[in-house]
């Protein structure tokens, strides 16, 4: 034929008319075989037990990308409530006690009343004047003019003889500006002028937050609330003002913000890591974040905001932020130099350096490794260990439930008789499910997790003030999360470092119970004129916890 040919004798196009494809294929195998003979190769020899092998891994290669995407697909898509109760984990609950914890002796079939009674919308009396009985209230009365007040039937002139009650309602007032001229008088002692001795004085007036500028301390307490707890950054703050007639960049509102943080704010936030670092018992976690113009590093390189925190049962709660270029395990040791104590932390080996505490690990970040690893099919046999770990874990946190509000070392003794047969009886289970678990999967990683962290998630055992999770701290730092979303970055080191001051004093005024607007409204009214530099004593007046503090900023 005119048609070319290879080299193993065969065309190279497999489109010729009238030949089947399946025929073109027997030659491409045979014409193979003969180019290797040609070239002097040999075909590969592969045993039967290594074919079995490499299907082993591809089927495991599989099986652990299937899962991945099962993962990531919840991840986008599915629940993002992590609260895993047994009756949550659809399908699994016949697996195991379905009928000893849904079973109640005392239930009795629902009637059509009964169901009907369910379904109506419940009103409860005095609802809606809770709500509102804080709220500055006024009356409206709607009359009829007087010369109105004429009688259609007859013609005669009608008098008031009571008045109805129609509604309540709650009007919204836009937020105003109001320029304020401050002057002061001065005075003269004429006996003194006489004498040839003169002698004047002029009244005090009040230091303002920064000098040569507009800005008051209720200025900048509504620009800290808008940002740090709104999460409404400064360039869309710039059409808010303008539109309340003052046109404000977000550059004199930055400046604002670095300057009071410079001159007042960090004195106060530096007593409060004092104050923190005289408790027994902290929360720790941490989330980068990203900062411009960090030298020696690219701004797109991950920077973090770590936050430390005292219990949720503390007397003077704290939540203290602090910014760090990093996430080594050198800044918690640096933070906590001197420290003897019990802290809670995830399992991050960076705190694995910090001297001199004992390490409390996170129950809930173990529970959520086994929610993780949950498979797309609950109902599947693959969901059954995962499932289990879930509803062991779920019995600890049912149990810290009941315990909580008890004194520190009734609450270590319950601990010991009711929670550590179930730990003990968790790790053990794991133990044995560990065996013949395929490496790197969602579920062998989980039970690692456990396995090589036993003996600090036993410590919180030792001591009726830990916790059994750090959910505190993860809370804590959950503000700056929503608020990082919408501002996205820092614009340099100084600017996240004063945010962490920030963040620092609002989060710990509410966890007192205060206003956080109006106590840092307080702060910068007050503590320009007060000499805390020659009596940092005087410090301790602007501590959230001070009994006027706690008057005046509730």
């Amino acid at each position: 034929s005119s048609q070319k040919r290879s080299a193993a004798g065969f065309p190279r196009s497999l489109k010729t008319p009238g030949i089947p494809c399946k025929c073109w294929k027997i030659l491409l195998f045979y014409g193979i075989m003969n180019l290797s003979e040609q070239e002097g190769f040999q075909p590969m020899q592969d045993t039967e037990q290594e074919y079995q092998k490499q299907i082993k891994e591809l089927e495991q290669q599989v099986r652990l990308l299937r899962e991945q995407v099962d993962f990531l697909t919840r991840k986008l898509y599915g629940i993002k409530s992590e609260k895993t109760s047994a009756l949550e984990i659809e399908g699994q609950m016949s697996l195991f006690n379905e009928m000893e914890s849904c079973a109640e002796p005392d239930a009795h079939e629902p009637d059509l009343v009964e169901v009907e009674k369910h379904l109506r919308k419940r009103k409860y009396a005095g609802q809606r004047e809770k709500l509102i009985k804080d709220i500055p209230r006024s009356k409206v009365l709607h009359t009829i003019d007087e010369s109105e007040q004429i009688c259609e039937r007859c013609g005669g002139t009608m008098v008031k003889v009571g008045e109805e009650f129609v509604r309540t309602e709650v009007q919204f007032i836009p937020a105003s500006l109001k320029v304020v001229d401050h002057y002061r008088e001065t005075y003269e002692c004429r006996a003194c002028r006489k004498n040839g001795t003169p002698y004047m004085e002029k009244s005090p007036v009040p230091h303002p937050p920064v000098m040569h500028s507009l800005a008051s301390a209720s200025t900048i307490a509504w620009l800290v609330h808008q940002k740090f707890e709104l999460g409404i950054p400064l360039y869309r703050q710039e059409k808010e003002w303008e539109a309340m007639g003052l046109s404000l960049s977000r550059a004199t509102m930055s400046n604002w913000l670095l300057a009071v943080c410079r001159d007042w704010l960090s004195h106060v936030v530096s007593h409060l890591r004092r104050e923190l670092l005289k408790q027994g018992y902290l929360h720790i976690d941490e989330t980068h974040v990203q900062v411009l113009k960090e030298p020696g590093r690219k701004n797109t390189s991950d920077s973090y905001m770590w936050v430390y925190c005292s219990t949720r049962d503390s007397k003077r709660p704290v939540r203290y932020f602090e910014y760090q270029p990093g996430r080594g395990g050198k800044y918690p040791e640096t933070f906590l130099k001197g420290y003897t104590g019990y802290i809670h932390t995830d399992a991050y080996s960076g705190y694995n350096g910090v001297k001199g505490v004992t390490r409390c690990l996170c129950y809930t970040h173990l529970r959520r490794a086994f929610v993780d690893a949950l498979p797309k099919d609950i109902h599947g046999p693959e969901a059954s260990k995962p499932a289990e770990a879930v509803i062991r874990l779920n019995k600890l946190f049912e149990i810290e439930k009941e315990l909580d509000g008890l004194p520190p070392e009734q609450k270590k003794k319950e601990r010991l008789d009711r929670e550590k047969p179930l730990l003990e009886a968790f790790w053990s289970w794991a133990e044995i499910s560990s065996a013949g678990e395929l490496p790197k999967s969602k579920l062998h990683t989980a039970l690692q997790y456990a396995l090589n962290n036993r003996q600090e998630f036993f410590n919180y055992l030792g001591d009726g003030n830990c916790s059994i999770s750090n959910s505190l701290a993860e809370n804590c730092i959950r503000p700056f999360v929503i608020g990082r979303k919408n501002w996205l970055f820092a614009g340099s080191p100084k600017g996240a470092a004063a945010s962490a001051g920030i963040y620092t004093l609002v989060e710990t005024a509410k966890a007192n119970g205060l206003d956080a607007m109006k106590y840092i409204k307080y702060i910068l009214a007050d503590m320009p004129g007060s000499r805390f530099l020659e009596n940092p004593e005087y410090l301790d007046d602007y501590l959230p916890w001070d009994p006027m503090v706690q008057e005046r900023c509730r």
